[in-house]
């Protein structure tokens, strides 16, 4: 018995086919996209005669590549998937249970991958291309994109999605996972209430922005609230009256740049109770300094840095750069603004949790000075000291 001969399908071919039928139509939603492919795929001599399961599986991923990501959709189909890395069409990798793993997924070559990148952005109007090769991006679920194309990236473009998971954590949640302990949830949750300005810091990925949305639900139901962000990622918690600000990048021309900075000065317009900046990274910190002397206390916000004192530190170098005042006074106006700040970390097993709560003390001889009120050991984990 004669074995049938496997087809194996010319993806740029059956694309070109597709579009070619789509110029039919004035608009092509998902589901008459889908007829489309399966009409292609059906009435063609080549293509008709593959078995039924075949078909589906080609549908898919023609479907995926012309309307999602690709061969990259199945990761981002995976609710387990928290992270995508790609860099370069035959390095992928994903981030699952806070631990990196290698992926068998390849892109044929860079320029598959570039085009396939540059399309996603384009469907959102942003610029990426040889004279913008960075850009990021928020997509619909809340999940956040960053591309860097050549000459930028040599090796091949990058692409990296974060995915947002759409799981809400809460403080019990957290206390179960061992992220921190019960007296320290116990201790936050007053300052929240207490309005203490609170700073949250710790690297890339360490669980700052979840955590800030777990401290928001602490916040009274009654209180306006701000936030301010590059891209809108925190979702607050049981707060009614919600303003939602975002950051936008330059276009194409140059112009239309809303940072920061701008952001936190509109929103002291805006009679909030309190401010929450996502993320504080330039000079854009000495308008929330100045936003916190201006009767806007319990703040919260997050940054940066490898421990609660380097995030002061760093907060110094941040507000002189938006500012002319001398050092002295930064940081004198530093400790009064801030009252908490709270290091997150990130285990080599991938586990996230509290490593540090401090307070801000008064200075002494131009010196910052903080009291640590908990602090993690290994073995028993987040203590009160």
């Amino acid at each position: 018995m004669k074995t049938e001969e496997k087809i194996i399908p010319d993806m740029n071919e059956l694309t070109t086919m597709i579009l070619q039928a789509m110029h039919q139509y004035e608009e092509v939603d998902d589901k008459t996209f889908k007829e489309i492919i399966a009409d292609i795929i059906n009435q063609s001599p080549k293509y008709g005669k593959m078995a039924l399961e075949d078909k589906r599986q080609l549908a898919i991923r023609l479907f995926n590549r012309m309307r999602r990501l690709d061969i990259l959709q199945p990761l981002m189909d995976d609710e387990t998937v928290t992270e995508i890395m790609v860099n370069g069409p035959s390095h992928i990798f994903y981030e699952k249970g806070g631990r990196l793993f290698p992926s068998d997924l390849r892109f044929d070559d860079s320029t598959t991958l570039e085009q396939l990148i540059m399309h996603f952005f384009s469907t959102a109007n942003r610029p990426l291309n040889e004279a913008f090769p960075i850009a990021d991006l928020r997509l619909p679920d809340g999940s956040r994109a960053n591309a860097v194309l050549s000459p930028v990236a040599p090796d091949g473009p990058i692409f990296t999605i974060r995915k947002f998971t759409g799981i809400h954590q809460d403080i019990q949640t957290l206390i179960r996972s061992g992220f921190l302990s019960k007296d320290a949830a116990l201790y936050l949750s007053h300052a929240v209430v207490a309005k203490k300005t609170i700073f949250l810091c710790g690297g890339t990925g360490s669980g700052k922005t979840t955590f800030l949305n777990v401290l928001s639900s602490f916040i009274p139901k009654n209180e306006r609230v701000v936030t301010i962000e590059d891209s809108a990622e925190l979702s607050l918690q049981g707060i009614t009256n919600l303003v939602r600000l975002e950051s936008r990048l330059p276009g194409p021309d140059g112009h239309g740049n809303i940072d920061i900075g701008l952001l936190i000065r509109t929103a002291l317009r805006m009679r909030p109770d309190r401010i929450v900046v996502g993320e504080v990274r330039g000079s854009e910190a000495a308008d929330m300094l100045h936003a916190l002397h201006t009767g806007h206390p319990g703040s919260l916000c997050t940054g940066h840095a490898n421990s609660c004192f380097e995030m002061l530190e760093r907060l110094v170098t941040m507000v002189m750069a938006g500012s002319s005042l001398p050092y002295d006074a930064v940081i004198r106006q530093i400790a009064m603004g801030v009252d908490i700040l709270i290091h997150i970390t990130r285990g080599r097993n991938g586990q996230r949790y509290i490593d540090e709560i401090v307070e801000v003390c008064p200075i002494v001889n131009n010196q910052f000075q903080t009291k640590t009120i908990f602090q993690y050991k290994e073995g028993t984990g987040l203590e009160k000291l």
